[in-house]
């Protein structure tokens, strides 16, 4: 599937429908769900530390709309220029593992050369059925608490994401709760050559540790590394908001409490991408025990947070939260090692469910059974080296040594002849076999309904789950950068509202972290009266990494 899905193909996951034991002839099987590379969500097929992104791209009336999604967190952001230019900046940020396009819309040059294109039916992206289809999932009379009620080509864009994704996945998507919006305003917009050349994320090489990301990121978990990468591929313009982010690395530099932190987070699964699996009804028994393990974390990260008079921190406490009667409710059910799959069985704890103790008591004591009536029938017959046993497939049988078939008794049954041994079968065993059987199969069916019924429990308080992975995210993103202050020696910048920057004793965080040499710092000025500078040097004397 890996590899498939990594050249820009489509999967589609077949189920068995039918039951073997009533159908006559092949058992009937239906498609699932399709794979494509926007809409994975297994665990196995991800990068752990990297959104997942679907976005749909249209042009409406000289605008160009942009739809994003990540499957795997039920993130869903929608942004809208009239430029071509900054639709191809956002393309080069965004990164989509796939891009929706309407078959009669001539794709810009630049978008051709990337994998994961999917030509979607025009009539996908008709303005007027997009914005019903995003009513409808939003359960809602208009968009206007969105902020996008008269963004007609972005809505356009995400009524075709919303189509395709309802499409492949064939399930309700009840973790895409709402839609955010972005405005180019509110950030830098950087090309995609700017991009290529700062080495923000990406490095020719392939080496993660010659870009920024890779000297930032110390996050303890996965859900903060995806964030991180965000934040630093969409520099943000909007004073309050980073003198807020700096606020909160202030704080958690005292006392160095960004430590305590980062301990308690180290022990924090990825619970956003869970989450969404638990919605998807594609969680497997493990996603439930990382889950209750974050679970148990929370209240030793609230007691951390607790004596921080930041504002900020204070509301990421609050979204974090706790869920208690969540985390008993799972003690209660998953056992400690749960097994890989639902469908083996042994996943629910004894004890969860009376009914499903008394089917496995029933299987479980066949063991027992079986030794019992090896030992009653060597004493009936005299065959000391007479077994009972089982296999899958061929059942419960008593197996003789065909030197003594002529002592079986009449009421054996031959069942199945070996090279040096007999198998039989007698009424007794065929009982018991057909009991034990039917209880395996009962037990294993009604495990299956009790892990259905947990996930719809879980999924019923899904909007807490998503701001408490959103909260671990954010607060881990804030530890890291508190972590990188202080072992890089970082200062806080201030911003000014007015043209100029200054820098005093400034260093290029790669290049300083990668070589030997010790980094010489260098000061910048710029103002109205100082807007240009010309750089001279020999090569490889540092210009570009001043520029940078």
């Amino acid at each position: 599937l890996a590899k498939l899905l990594k050249h820009g193909q489509s999967i589609a996951i077949c189920e068995q429908i039918g039951d073997p034991a009533t159908s006559k002839g092949p058992v009937d099987r239906k498609v699932v769900r399709i794979v494509t590379p926007g809409t994975v969500t297994d665990e196995a097929l991800l990068e752990e530390r990297k959104d997942n992104l679907l976005v749909a791209v249209c042009a409406v009336d000289k605008l160009y709309g942009i739809a994003s999604l990540d499957l795997t967190s039920g993130r869903f952001v929608l942004q809208q220029s009239n430029s071509e230019d900054q639709l191809l900046s956002e393309c080069a940020r965004l990164n989509p593992a796939e891009l929706l396009f309407s078959e009669d819309w001539l794709l810009p040059a630049a978008l051709k050369q990337r994998s994961g294109l999917s030509r979607r039916p025009p009539w996908h992206f008709e303005p007027e059925s997009a914005r019903q289809l995003v009513l409808k999932q939003f359960n809602t009379l208009d968009l206007k608490g969105y902020g996008c009620e008269n963004m007609s080509a972005a809505i356009a864009a995400a009524g075709a994401l919303l189509q395709y994704v309802k499409d492949t996945q064939q399930s309700a998507l009840p973790h895409i709760q709402g839609i955010s919006t972005e405005n180019s305003d509110d950030s830098i917009l950087l090309d995609a050559a700017s991009r290529r050349n700062l080495e923000l994320d990406f490095h020719p090489s392939g080496q993660l540790q010659y870009t920024l990301f890779g000297v930032l990121d110390k996050t303890s978990t996965a859900m903060g590394s995806r964030c991180l990468r965000r934040w630093i591929n969409r520099p943000l313009r909007d004073r309050k908001i980073l003198n807020n982010r700096y606020a909160c690395i202030d704080s958690l530099l005292n006392d160095r409490l960004y430590q305590a932190v980062q301990t308690q987070l180290k022990q924090v699964g990825d619970i956003e991408r869970i989450s969404s699996r638990i919605a998807l009804k594609s969680a497997r028994p493990r996603d439930l025990l990382v889950l209750r393990n974050t679970l148990a974390v929370l209240p030793g990260l609230q007691r951390v947070l607790i004596d921080s008079d930041n504002p900020q921190l204070g509301l990421l406490r609050k979204n974090i939260g706790e869920q208690p009667d969540m985390l008993a409710l799972l003690q209660k059910a998953i056992i400690d090692n749960p097994p890989v799959l639902i469908r083996d069985g042994g996943v629910i704890a004894p004890g969860y469910h009376p009914e499903l103790d008394e089917l496995r008591n029933l299987s479980q004591n066949a063991d027992q059974f079986l030794i019992d009536m090896e030992n009653r029938e060597k004493a009936a017959t005299g065959l000391t080296n007479l077994k009972v046993n089982y296999n899958r497939v061929h059942g419960y049988y008593i197996e003789i040594s065909r030197l003594h078939a002529e002592k079986v008794p009449v009421h054996y049954t031959r069942k199945q002849t070996l090279k040096g041994v007999e198998r039989y079968i007698t009424e007794e065993l065929k009982a018991f076999e057909d009991k034990v059987l039917s209880a395996r199969e009962k037990s294993l069916s009604f495990e299956k309904s009790l892990y259905e019924e947990l996930l719809n429990l879980i999924g019923a308080s899904l909007p807490e789950l998503q701001r408490c992975a959103a909260g671990l995210a954010e607060l881990d993103v804030l530890s890291n950068f508190a972590e990188r202050a202080d072992t890089l020696n970082l200062s806080q910048p201030t911003l000014l509202d007015k043209a100029g920057i200054t820098i005093e004793g400034g260093r290029h965080l790669v290049v300083e972290q990668v070589s030997d040499i010790p980094f010489v710092a260098n000061d910048l000025t710029f103002s109205n009266q100082r807007r240009m500078l010309v750089i001279t040097g020999p090569n490889m004397g540092g210009k570009s990494t001043y520029m940078r």
